[in-house]
């Protein structure tokens, strides 16, 4: 329980945590060596301090009880720098509440002398008033205060506390300037996961340097491999359209009749399936992102389907823009409307512009998906037969796929759910800003 706590207050960044990692020793040792040093000076030092003065403090009292030894008294108290008068009894001693070592000096005076009335630490400034019983009221010997305690004891506090403040400013400082590279890094994968490339140069220790390296031989296969894919499936995607185009030429010399009709069914139903292909290989990855208005981009996919389908624009929130590749998430909202059309008697395609998020939503009045076959709709080549009925239209079970390929492009997330204004299914492309 006490670590779980413990863990909720702890910073999350690296820079707050590697502080308080310097801050609580520094603070720690500052700490130790005040309780020390009020311990050793304020006490051990005041309490000898004013012992010695205590022998002499007697010999001036012993001189005062004879009236004969009065004169005496004031001849050895001078040189001791002790100064002697009378007064009105005083029975309370004082100090003042910062003045630590004053509660040590009143302390030793009221173990040696019983008789004493009080000691007042505050009425003379840089004095030590002692009151003793008199004939005429009290005697009062007032001696340095500098005699009793060290002097500006602080010093020691002030120099050493600057010293540690000065010394954890520079740490900090240098601190910032090891973390920088960290956070370069950092920026340099996030973006890398939403698709887009930022110029990056290891930097810092030779740790970060090695990290910032691996994240660069990463990226560079990464984008080797992408670029591979979308070589390798144009080529074959080339390849295949040579013989279908042929095969849509011989059908056209072919006479209207039920199998020539079929077959070019089928042929239309492989090149849809070729670019199906094609389109989610690419995935657009060498669209570069451009700063665009995420309303004007929905509006536009809604304007176009609806000229065709039975497509209508619903909440706009928000505002504001953020870097998208547009021909992407275009690609994606059109599979999207063109599933939910399909599927469905109508679609509804929406948008929210949030502080930290950009939600693309899409939904119909199909059948929907069911929870528990959710994550295997989002396969490639996945066809739903119990929950979307493929007679509806045809298709490869990439559309998803796709949408949910170009999410994770943008750093995003694609979510299935269920449509509580149309019925049916409900998906969403979450991609942050």
């Amino acid at each position: 329980m006490i670590a779980a706590r413990l863990k909720d207050w702890m910073p999350t960044s690296l820079y707050w945590r590697a502080t308080l990692i310097l801050l609580v020793p520094v603070m720690t040792i500052l700490l130790v060596v005040t309780v020390v040093f009020f311990q050793r000076l304020y006490e051990d030092v005041t309490r000898q301090m004013t012992a010695t003065v205590v022998q002499q403090v007697r010999l001036v009292v012993e001189r005062l009880d004879g009236a004969d030894d009065a004169a005496q008294a004031l001849e050895i108290a001078s040189p001791l720098g002790i100064e002697i008068s009378t007064g009105a009894p005083i029975y309370i001693d004082r100090r003042d509440w910062t003045d630590f070592s004053g509660r040590t000096v009143i302390e030793v005076f009221r173990i040696e002398f019983p008789e004493l009335q009080a000691v007042d630490l505050v009425e003379q400034r840089g004095m030590a008033r002692l009151s003793f019983p008199g004939e005429d009221g009290a005697t009062y010997l007032d001696i340095p205060r500098s005699r009793l305690s060290a002097r500006n004891p602080h010093q020691f506090l002030v120099l050493i506390g600057f010293t540690a403040i000065l010394m954890s400013a520079i740490a900090l400082i240098y601190l910032r300037n090891q973390m920088r590279p960290i956070r370069r890094l950092a920026r340099a994968a996030d973006a890398f996961g939403k698709g887009r490339v930022v110029p990056y140069r290891p930097a810092g220790a030779a740790e970060v340097r090695q990290a910032g390296a691996a994240f660069l031989d990463m990226r560079d296969r990464i984008e080797r491999q992408m670029e591979q894919r979308t070589l390798m499936l144009s080529g074959v995607s080339h390849d295949l359209k040579t013989p279908l185009t042929r095969m849509k030429l011989g059908l056209s010399l072919m006479d209207d009749n039920p199998d020539a009709e079929a077959m070019r069914g089928d042929v239309e139903d492989m090149e849809q399936m070729v670019e199906a292909f094609l389109a989610f290989a690419r995935g657009d990855a060498q669209e570069d992102p451009s700063r665009i208005d995420p309303h004007h981009l929905v509006r536009e996919v809604v304007d176009r389907a609806s000229k065709t389908q039975p497509v209508q624009l619903g909440a706009v929130t928000g505002q504001g823009t953020a870097m998208l590749r547009p021909v992407a998430i275009r690609r994606a909202l059109e599979n999207l409307v063109t599933n939910a059309v399909r599927y469905g008697n109508e679609a509804r395609v929406s948008v929210d512009v949030a502080e930290r998020q950009i939600v693309f939503s899409v939904e119909d009045s199909g059948p929907g998906i069911p929870a528990d076959m959710r994550d295997i709709a989002l396969k490639p080549f996945s066809r739903l037969d119990g929950a979307r009925n493929q007679n509806f239209g045809s298709g490869v079970g990439l559309g998803l796929t796709i949408a949910s390929d170009i999410a994770r492009q943008h750093g995003g997330i694609l979510q299935l759910g269920h449509s509580d204004n149309l019925g049916g299914a409900k998906v969403e492309i979450v991609i942050p800003r």
